[in-house]
């Protein structure tokens, strides 16, 4: 029975490592974003100082180890084994839900997921006991501490509200002071910002971290907690000093200064709160372990844990190991980054492609403030409000490309107001005991300032509030979904015993190995989306003819590929092969979808006098665009022909289609060499063989209709084939055209002569 309790404190372990890995993929979102947002200073830089944080905060977190203890259950109410059964269920629940939100990208707070685990375990197996032992329901309070689930439920919605709130109102004030112009301004009012920003976050450092430290002795707590004024007082005269003097004697921006201070700041403050979240169970099953090493007279399931309910000092170099596991994750994890790339997203002042959809609850809320805010204007001069707007004027372009701070998702100020606030936030609500969750605090920060900077402008409203509402309905998600699954799996381990652990964490792993797999491919398509075509770092004038042309050839190249591989799952009626085929077809839409999204922002990248060059460019994207649809429209349909186990099509339509398919692979190569050498000395050629290929499709038709009318071919058949062919010939003249416009295209813009691809 020893043996096997070890086993289980060692597979608690294991996968607290997991944990780890997982948690710190979802949480590196609250600290790293304003920095990498704002581009700060360089990536390594930034997550050098974050992982620094994340070790010193790691040394801060003992004293919040207690929650997974005693926080949501009464632990003394419980057996060894029953508590056992509580930790396994918790740990296994918590690694499958963090690694679901991981990939997807979708941030979600580790806090609730944990408390609501637990809470959803030790109701499990509290309703055993009730069951078995009294039968009475009302005793459940004896079990469950239900004060401290509804405190947390109350402070999810109170923070949501709260840090939005208070991020919008404080980031509309500093807009208005320093202006998108801040460099100005931030020689008259730079130092005072700085001094009051960086002795919040000295403050909230002190009362975050000193109050959970595993080093600092309780004189050093007593002292700071009696000098917190003066502290306080000093702090800011002596940063408002320093931050005058770098700003009269270098050219050093303080404001990167304060938001470099500031990820390492809520880098520790992760740490020093969320460690519990991750290892907190695991220590507490190895405390329940040492416990029932200390009676093995007792059975385990009569030994009461009454230990539990002690204060218990966890070891410093536990919580350094945790630490350094945590910044290798941090270094290393791609779906840290996914996580990251979602919030910034949604927060960023440009323009580009957006991630969320709109629905009907973001369009009627858009369209609610809109008439709020026209109403509220009447209520002020046109004077006044001249005056706001002009505060809140983006730089010209040229002046913001030459502007690295703004040129990143949003600039300095908006990054030190969302590192600022949200300390304020954590360290007042840590002071009167609240449960903040630091996901909760930090996004909604985040998305109240890009609020405020008008960074949800008519044209990404709607997307932007898609994203924020999907994000928040995660988190409560979370918590449905952490005591739902953690209540069957601890049912199921109560009863199924060591069997079902096995099979549990079977599942765990082979869960984890497949969506590390499906974030790997989602991660692909979206770098192959991101990269594909001209997008707007890459994208100048000199190299649009290129980019141009290579994304171009990325899609045709495809086209007669998938064509022939549809008449050939047609003829041997393969499902799977059209299924792929489809696929493949989707991906061509997307892509061209994602060029046609992107035509303002490279069409303004054209830096040509004449407006001759963005016309046909604007061409070319519509025609590739109805092309791709072509071939999709015929991938579809044959899909959908043989899904629904219609006969595929004859021999003879078979044969007609293949002797089809050597001219229209020609033609594609001719077109291809084409725009390859930027040479269409042989379009007559191309134009010619195109009017083979029509032709040949117009007899072909004909040949179908007489089928038809002989009663040779049945009706789901004809349909298809005809459709084929009316979209083969829509494809071809489609892309006539798109040859004519790419050779205008390439003969306005002065490097389209010269270029050789």
């Amino acid at each position: 029975m020893e043996t096997f309790y070890l086993i289980v404190v060692i597979v608690l372990f294991a996968l607290a490592i997991s944990d780890l890995v997982v948690g710190v993929s979802n949480d590196a979102v609250n600290f790293l974003n304003s920095a990498i947002g704002s581009k700060a200073a360089p990536f390594k830089i930034i997550m050098i100082i974050a992982s620094l944080g994340v070790v010193v905060g790691a040394t801060f977190s003992s004293g919040l180890m207690e929650v997974a203890r005693k926080g949501i259950f009464h632990p003394d109410q419980f057996t060894f084994a029953e508590i056992m059964v509580i930790f396994l269920a918790v740990m296994i629940t918590d690694v499958l839900l963090l690694d679901t939100f991981n990939t997807f990208g979708l941030p979600t707070s580790t806090t609730v997921s944990i408390v609501f685990e637990l809470l959803g375990a030790a109701v499990a197996v509290s309703t055993i006991k009730i069951i078995t032992i009294d039968g009475v329901p009302e005793n459940l309070g004896n079990y469950i501490n239900s004060a401290k689930a509804l405190a947390i439920i109350s402070g999810i919605l109170l923070s949501v509200v709260i840090a939005f709130t208070v991020g919008s109102i404080v980031q509309y004030f500093a807009r208005l002071i320093f202006t998108f112009n801040y460099k100005k301004n931030l020689r008259y009012f730079g130092s005072i910002w700085g001094g009051i920003a960086t002795t919040v976050i000295t403050y909230f450092i002190l009362i975050k971290g000193a109050k959970g430290s595993s080093f600092i002795s309780s004189e050093d707590l007593v002292f700071i907690q009696a000098n917190t004024g003066y502290i306080i007082l000093f702090s800011f005269l002596g940063w408002t000093l320093i931050f005058q003097i770098i700003t009269w004697l270098t050219r050093i921006n303080i404001l990167k200064i304060i938001v470099l201070i500031g990820t390492f700041a809520l880098a520790m403050a992760f740490a020093g709160n969320d460690l519990v979240n991750f290892i907190g169970v695991p220590l507490a099953g190895y405390e329940s372990f040492r416990a029932f090493l200390a009676s093995p007279e007792v059975n385990p399931d009569a030994l009461s844990m009454v230990a539990l309910t002690k204060s218990i000092k966890t070891p410093t170099y536990m919580l350094l190991i945790a630490g350094l596991i945590m910044v290798v994750t941090l270094w290393l994890s791609k779906k840290a980054k996914t996580v990251t790339k979602t919030e910034i997203n949604l927060g960023r002042q440009g323009e580009g492609a957006e991630r969320f959809d709109s629905t009907l609850l973001s369009r009627s809320i858009v369209r609610n403030v809109r008439k709020f805010g026209d109403s509220l204007k009447n209520a002020f001069p046109h004077s006044l409000r001249s005056k706001i707007n002009n505060r809140f004027e983006l730089p010209k372009k040229p002046e913001r490309q030459q502007t690295p701070e703004i040129a990143g998702n949003f600039d300095l100020i908006r990054a030190s107001v969302n590192l600022v606030v949200s300390s304020i936030l954590i360290a007042f609500g840590t002071s009167l005991k609240l449960p903040l969750s630091t996901t909760y605090v930090t996004f909604m920060v985040a998305m109240g300032t890009s609020l405020s900077d008008r960074a949800w402008g008519r044209e990404s409203a709607v997307y932007r509030i898609t994203g924020v509402l999907s994000v928040i309905g995660g988190w409560f998600l979370t918590a449905l979904s952490a005591f739902i699954v953690s209540f069957i799996i601890a049912l199921t381990i109560y009863y199924g015993g060591i069997i079902a652990i096995i099979i549990f964490i079977i599942i765990a792993v082979f869960f984890i190995i497949k969506t590390h797999a499906l974030h790997k491919k989602r991660e692909k398509d979206n770098n192959d989306k991101e990269t594909f075509g001209v997008t707007a770092n890459k994208l100048n004038g000199d190299n649009v003819v290129s980019e141009s042309s290579t994304t171009i050839l990325q899609i045709l190249n495809q086209v007669p590929q998938i064509l022939e591989q549809t008449f050939k799952g047609l003829g041997e009626e393969n499902l799977k092969d059209l299924k792929y085929n489809f696929k493949d077809a989707s991906e061509i839409i997307k892509k061209t979808k994602y060029l046609k999204n992107s035509l303002h922002k490279t069409i303004a990248k054209i830096e040509e006098d004449t407006d001759e060059t963005g016309h046909f460019y604007v061409q070319i994207i519509d025609y590739l665009k109805e092309i791709s649809n072509c071939i999709y429209h015929i991938s579809r349909e044959s899909f959908k022909h043989i899904d629904n186990n219609h006969k595929g099509l004859l021999k003879i339509q078979i044969n007609e289609a293949s002797g089809l398919q050597q001219y229209i692979n020609k033609y594609f190569s001719l077109i291809d060499n084409q725009i390859r050498t930027s040479n269409f000395n042989k379009y007559q050629e191309t134009s010619n063989l195109q009017e083979h290929i029509l032709n040949e499709l117009e007899n072909i038709r004909k040949k179908q209709i007489k089928r038809i009318k002989n009663q040779e071919a049945g009706t789901k058949n004809s349909l298809l084939y005809l459709n084929i062919l009316a979209e083969m010939k829509y494809m071809l003249l489609y892309l006539n055209q798109l040859v004519k416009a790419m050779q205008e295209f390439l003969q306005h813009h002065p490097n389209g002569k010269q270029t050789t691809l």
